[in-house]
């Protein structure tokens, strides 16, 4: 989170909190983040018999033990469950979404398919398995009169997962179509803040469950006058390890050194983080930079404050003082949000958004791929290390994360917080109810690793239209280059002036140096950018 704050937002002033969405009636997300200052310490007090965290100062120790692995379990099993299959997920930014056809997408291990209900003027979610022959509906289309179509056999289904037509049936037969095995499970759906939303249940009592209980909202992304630049992209490693990464400060200047103008690759320091409430409804922190938040299932969020601010007394490695900017107003707000998907046993997905209310002209000049070349080789320049992390905490397991893990400083509070959370609320990991091996996928080439065309590219509207231009524009200078050579070729002497035929030389060499040069750039910016941290 860290690394993309220092790269969107080098010079701001701590907001004031924004109001919570008020409409939700079973369960308020935010209801247990008290607004209260910033704690002297990271020493927390118990809950329940729990401590909150176990990171702790080489310079302030903790006067307190922490929990044992065995006594940790010991208290979960009194305290209140996460239920993972009741919430609300985001699914992929409406903007990255087409009308036309239907959208297949893998979330917390369900297959799911997404069309556009021109009838009901609505995004559906359904099963992404056709009830005959279990053919995925993601490769089907929307047929004229707007139904869902699979195209294994032609069944076409209405908004709710009704049967509407099986062409194989005699028309003066019995209505097959009408029976229950006929039919599609669809699960509700909302679309909430430019995102759309599912309730991973099927069941009937469910059917109106946004009337009873909505998505967390965040009114700064509904607001015309903050931007709104989002991007999602699918990542080869699981969520427990997109979350904690996400909100670990003190990696940024060693991963990330090089993207940031910000980022030292000395820049390590003491960092201080109060954990200041922690239940089975996510936790509230303050740091330096400002607020952040976590509310469980998904979502990680934060209004901040940048470092220069808040780093009067702070001294750099070299031992010498940061200097303080000039304070922001306090009417400019800013935040970071991110939307951490699981998708399956080592893949997650994640949105990013990164609402502000100032300086919002170049968002709304320059088109979102530009944005997503530099947010895409942040997310690139750890992603190695984060997946080979995670097949080392596999061999531990889950529940030996603190055995494995030396965390004894306060730049861990926030991921020790986080796995506190899930091994006492959320069974230690992403409950897989799907019958798909819990095993991790074996580690491909580095090259298919990395890729961005599969896990990105080709999911957003903006990077595929880029994409494609760019390769049209990429040959339409080869044609321009050859055209050049032929013409002076083919010319006979006098024809052409001494003058244009060295135009035309130059211009061929031109548009062929420009198009290699273009054919690099749109290699390395939509399909496959490696990252050597040795000789960066």
């Amino acid at each position: 989170m860290e690394a993309l704050k220092a790269s969107f937002f080098p010079s701001l002033h701590r907001p004031i909190l924004s109001p919570r969405n008020s409409n939700s009636k079973i369960q308020k997300p935010i209801s247990h983040i008290p607004l209260v200052p910033s704690l002297p310490s990271i020493q927390l007090k118990r809950s329940s018999n729990f401590k909150i965290f176990t990171a702790i100062s080489p310079i302030a120790p903790s006067t307190e033990e922490p929990l044992s692995p065995d006594q940790e379990i010991e208290s979960e099993k009194t305290e209140e469950k996460f239920d993972w299959y009741a919430h609300w997920y985001p699914i992929v930014p409406v903007i990255d979404l087409d009308k036309r056809r239907p959208h297949g997408k893998k979330v917390i291990g369900m297959d799911i398919v997404i069309w556009w209900d021109k009838n009901e003027n609505a995004w559906k979610v359904f099963d992404d398995s056709c009830p005959h022959r279990l053919a995925p509906l993601s490769e089907g289309r929307i047929d004229q009169w707007g139904r869902l179509q699979c195209v294994y056999h032609g069944w076409c289904f209405g908004g709710s997962g009704d049967c509407k037509f099986i062409p194989q049936a005699p028309r003066d037969g019995p209505p097959v179509h009408t029976s229950n095995k006929a039919c599609v499970a669809a699960y509700p759906s909302c679309v909430q803040n430019g995102i759309l939303w599912f309730w991973p249940n099927s069941d009937p009592q469910y059917k109106d469950i946004h009337s009873k209980k909505k998505p967390h909202y965040i009114p700064e992304l509904d607001d015309p006058s903050y931007t709104n630049l989002m991007i999602c992209r699918d990542i080869p490693y699981g969520y427990e390890i997109l979350i904690e990464n996400l909100m670990d400060p003190a990696h940024v200047p060693y991963a990330h050194y090089g993207i940031m103008r910000t980022a030292d690759r000395e820049g390590g320091r003491p960092l201080e983080i109060s954990i200041q409430k922690l239940d089975v409804n996510g936790f509230t922190s303050k740091q330096m930079f400002g607020e952040n938040y976590f509310i469980p299932p998904c979502l990680y969020y934060g209004y901040f404050s940048p470092a220069p601010n808040q780093s009067k007394n702070s001294t750099s490695s070299a031992g010498t003082k940061d200097e303080v900017s000039t304070p922001i107003p306090a009417q400019k707000r800013a935040l970071l949000i991110f939307f951490c998907i699981p998708v399956s046993p080592g893949n997650s997905r994640l949105i990013f958004a990164s609402p502000r209310n100032f300086a919002v002209l170049i968002e709304r000049i320059f088109p979102r791929w530009i944005f997503h070349i530099g947010q895409n080789l942040i997310l690139d320049s750890d992603l190695y290390l984060l997946h080979i992390e995670e097949r080392k905490l596999a061999e531990v397991g889950a529940r030996n994360w603190q055995k494995a893990c030396y965390v004894p400083t306060k730049s861990d509070a926030l991921v020790v917080s986080f796995r506190r959370w899930l091994n006492k609320y959320g069974g230690a990991q992403v409950d897989w109810k799907t019958n798909s091996s819990r095993l991790l996928p074996p580690t491909p080439p580095r090259e298919q690793l990395l890729d961005r065309y599969w896990s990105h590219t080709v999911n957003c509207s903006s990077c595929s239209f880029a994409y494609k231009a760019l390769n049209a524009l990429e040959i339409g200078l080869q044609i321009i280059s050859i055209c050049s050579i032929g013409i002076i070729a083919a010319a006979k002497q006098g024809v052409i002036s001494v003058t244009a035929r060295y135009s035309l030389v130059a211009m061929a060499i031109l548009c062929f140096v420009a198009s290699k040069w273009l054919s690099h750039f749109v290699y390395k910016t939509f399909r496959y950018h490696d990252y050597d941290h040795a000789f960066v």
